[in-house]
């Protein structure tokens, strides 16, 4: 038998849904959540949404959601941000979600002479966003990047994610970024503090063992991998330390 745990922590992208389709078993499994009055954050390093459009997203699809209960990278990354410099300039490269993060947090978006550069997923890049964001990194400023997912599931099929976005303007100015999504303990210790509940409490799930899980491991959290995205229990079959739980779908996890 499975554990109930007191709170959960629950990816989006291989999860929940690829792309526009959702996964069988998603909506129950939130429900059953809801009905045994369990509380859960959505944690997910896609930065391209605002928590409203994430929560609109999630409710189409027929599982129970509303904006308080989704937290993004690009959250954290503003949130990051803001315990740095409340004043910080920033040149960014990213979509909606990104933009209203910084925007919520009252920091200044910048063309030039930035403190900061923010790459979140863009879907609209260009060769002269990355030649800018260079320039700005070669003058000093702060490389940061809302997630290292090289590739993100869809439905159709694997594509470029963040990280391999970021990678153009790490390898070209020899600069490491700070990455805040999963597994970092940036967007991890946030979202344990939002959640409320003690380590030993809480469950994370999620589908990719390098961002979901580990994010879990190294928060000193129990993790539930589902093979409905990314990782696949043959790809872990010599990875140390494993999943708490593996389940192929959540409708086994559900049925204990």
């Amino acid at each position: 038998m499975y554990r109930d745990y007191k709170a959960y922590l629950i990816d989006l992208d291989g999860t929940m849904y690829k792309g526009t389709d959702k996964i069988d078993g998603a909506g129950e499994f939130v429900q059953a959540l809801v009905d045994k009055e369990r509380p859960f954050l959505f944690l997910t390093n896609n930065s391209s949404k605002r928590v409203e459009q994430v929560a609109a997203k999630l409710t189409d699809l027929g599982i129970p959601s509303n904006p308080d209960q989704v937290y993004t990278s690009s959250i954290a990354t503003a949130e990051y941000i803001k315990s740095e410099n409340h004043q910080a300039r920033v040149f960014v490269i990213g979509e909606d979600g990104l933009l209203d993060a910084l925007d919520r947090e009252g920091l200044t978006r910048v063309e030039s002479r930035s403190d900061y550069v923010v790459i979140g997923i863009d879907r609209e890049i260009t060769y002269e966003k990355l030649a800018r964001a260079c320039l700005e990194v070669r003058n000093g400023a702060k490389l940061i990047s809302t997630n290292g997912d090289i590739a993100i599931p869809t439905e159709r099929g694997m594509l470029p994610g963040n990280g391999a976005l970021t990678s153009v303007v790490a390898v070209s100015t020899g600069v490491d970024p700070v990455f805040v999504g999963k597994p970092e303990s940036l967007i991890m210790d946030r979202a344990l503090k939002r959640i409320g509940y003690g380590k030993d409490e809480v469950l994370m799930v999620g589908d990719n063992y390098n961002t979901d899980i580990l994010a879990g491991i190294r928060a000193g959290i129990d993790t539930l991998m589902v093979e409905t995205g990314v990782s696949s229990f043959d790809e872990l079959k010599q990875t140390d330390p494993a999943p708490t739980y593996k389940c192929r779908d959540l409708y086994e996890w559900m049925k204990g």
